[in-house]
């Protein structure tokens, strides 16, 4: 058949001349899997920024088959509802700090010991490594698939509207926001401090009506949410290390087809790893900008703050909820905690 500039024209003629909703059928076609994820991260976090780069490239290797709705900055609720949601399926895909998770998988906890890992590279490491498995199995006994590469939040630091925190005795009767986790409670009353369990979409409003005096997030959650604006202190005291979980609902994941699912988490995980490295960047490099925000920053020796853990039985409590042999697992790559 000859093609000519009439037929061309008359075949666009023709579909613009169908009726509207079978042209949407038309389309919807092309999309068999189309789930939504969410966050509680603002849009220029990296955590956001990498996830979005995953999706554009999922879309473009499965052919348009699997398509993912961003959510990012609570628009689905705070961080336990989307959980509540990723449970039930009516959320498919979740990033969630593991310390938020631990409500419901105890051990998920277990990366958020007080001075557990010395640097980044060795937190991700252990994630990578046996710890992360054990983690990733107890997660999928709860009807959640845990993605392979866990997301890098950071080193948490500690923020004051009041005061500098130069040693564990500044902490106490300090009253500090947290996320909703009995280890972090656990570790700020270890501390002297009186801890308050909020979810992170609050936390700047509870600073800024004074609910609470401080906070305590790695600096890329301090720059992206604008905490320098209520606070006006930032305590470089490292006190632990923090990530993100990405999760999918196991029933809408396996609904996929197994060449689907491997190009989905094959994608999230290169996502992750190129996460872990901008963001371990920013958390380096963005004292400086905070400064000209206002941020006044002081760096304590974590002798003291270590020493109150030990002294409060922090250690020795963790250890008995975790179990002998999880602990033995932990201390194969943080080494001996007192």
């Amino acid at each position: 058949m000859k093609v000519t500039r009439r037929t061309i024209l008359g075949a666009t003629a023709a579909f613009a001349a169908l009726p509207a909703a079978q042209i949407i059928s038309t389309r919807a076609r092309a999309t068999e899997f189309s789930f939504k994820y969410g966050n509680q991260v603002p849009v220029n976090h990296p955590v956001t920024v990498a996830f979005q780069r995953a999706v554009d490239r999922i879309k473009i290797d499965t052919g348009g088959r699997v398509e993912i709705n961003m959510f990012p900055n609570n628009a689905l609720g705070g961080d336990t509802d989307m959980l509540s949601q990723l449970r039930s399926g009516a959320l498919e895909f979740f990033t969630c700090s593991p310390l938020v998770l631990s409500s419901l998988v105890s051990v998920a906890a277990i990366n958020g010991l007080g001075f557990a890992f010395k640097d980044s590279e060795l937190a991700w490491g252990a994630m990578d490594g046996d710890l992360g498995e054990l983690v990733r199995r107890e997660i999928r006994q709860r009807g959640l698939t845990p993605m392979e590469k866990i997301w890098d939040s950071g080193y948490r630091q500690i923020t004051s509207g009041s005061k500098p925190i130069n040693s564990a005795d500044d902490l106490v009767g300090f009253k500090i926001r947290v996320p909703v986790s009995p280890l972090w409670t656990s570790m700020f009353k270890a501390f002297g401090a009186a801890p308050v369990g909020i979810n992170f979409s609050e936390v700047y409003s509870a600073l800024q009506t004074k609910v609470v005096d401080g906070q305590e997030t790695p600096l890329v959650s301090i720059d992206a949410a604008k905490l320098y604006e209520v606070q006006k202190y930032c305590s470089v005291t490292n006190h632990m290390w923090d990530g993100y979980w990405c999760l999918a609902n196991t029933k809408a994941f396996e609904r996929m087809p197994k060449n689907l699912q491997e190009i989905v988490a094959s994608n999230i995980n290169q996502a992750a790893l190129d996460q872990r490295k901008e963001n371990l960047r920013l958390n380096q490099t963005l004292q400086g900008d905070l400064e000209k925000k206002g941020l006044i920053f002081n760096k304590p020796d974590p002798a003291s703050f270590r020493a109150a853990l030990t002294k409060g039985g922090f250690y020795t409590e963790w250890r008995e909820k975790f179990g002998a042999e999880t602990w033995k697992v932990l201390e194969k790559y943080s080494g001996e905690l007192a």
